[in-house]
């Protein structure tokens, strides 16, 4: 049976050239790697090395051998990777969400049924979102329209927050029409949310901040516009009112699909 240690170490060889510099290398001993050469050479059933005094170097038939061992660790390596890629999939859910806040609530439910289990989640544009669900590559989906199999999950309205004494704070409900041409501040991974916003306000230019502190600090020492929602507003900031938007795409219901 021939060891993949042994391969390994027949590989430094080739690449390091001493047996003494290989024995450096794995730590242990240099009449180790001789007797591992050895081994080989009677696994393979054919001589591997040229000898000489004080000199041993590979022959072809060795050449062809580290060949073929490159190959084989690299299968090996690649079957241990896979082996343990589905051990870890038989433990964990895989989500795939266009937006946040569905995906909070999801985590929640799933950690609370499930707490045996690890999540693996992510933000994604719908597409991404509807290609992982189609070719199986994650356990839930969250999209903002029905597909099959999917059912209601949660429902969530988007609003324009702004310090009182801004020009948009005397609206009692505004339309992306209204807001299009406004500088905003926006934080980053929030999928097809991020997505509608930069359709619907191509007038618009965005500041945007990946840490959320950072964006607290932003907003309170600001006055550019921010967007919150219905299901983020416990965390309304105090010094600024929220007013609605009244387009129909911004009152959005997800829906959940799970294998």
């Amino acid at each position: 049976m021939i060891d993949l240690n042994e391969l390994s170490q027949l590989v430094a060889f080739a690449d390091l050239g001493t047996l003494s510099r290989v024995a450096e290398e794995f730590h242990i001993s240099t009449p180790s790697i001789t007797r591992s050469m050895q081994h080989l050479e009677e696994a393979f059933g054919v001589p591997l090395f040229l000898r000489g005094k004080n000199k041993i170097e590979l022959n072809e038939t060795g050449k062809m051998a580290v060949a073929a061992a490159r190959m084989l660790l690299r299968e090996a390596e690649t079957t241990v990777r896979q082996v343990q890629e589905f051990d870890a999939r038989q433990h964990t859910i895989i989500i795939k969400s266009c937006a946040p806040a569905p995906l909070w609530e999801l985590q929640k439910d799933v950690n609370t049924q499930q707490p045996e289990m690890m999540v693996s989640s992510a933000i994604c544009q719908n597409r991404e979102v509807l290609s992982a669900w189609q070719d199986g590559s994650c356990d839930m989906a969250i999209l903002p329209f029905p597909i099959e199999g999917a059912q209601p999950f949660l429902k969530e309205n988007l609003f324009v927050c702004v310090p009182p004494d801004h020009e948009l704070a005397k609206y009692e409900a505004l339309t992306f029409a209204d807001i299009n041409g406004f500088n905003f501040l926006l934080r980053t991974e929030l999928g097809f949310w991020d997505t509608l916003c930069r359709e619907k306000m191509p007038a618009s230019k965005f500041l945007v901040q990946p840490d959320a502190m950072v964006f607290e600090e932003l907003v309170n020492a600001s006055s550019l516009p921010c967007f919150t929602t219905d299901y983020v507003r416990l965390r309304d900031y105090p010094n600024r009112v929220n007013i609605p938007l009244s387009d129909e795409e911004s009152h959005v219901t997800f829906y959940l699909a799970k294998r």
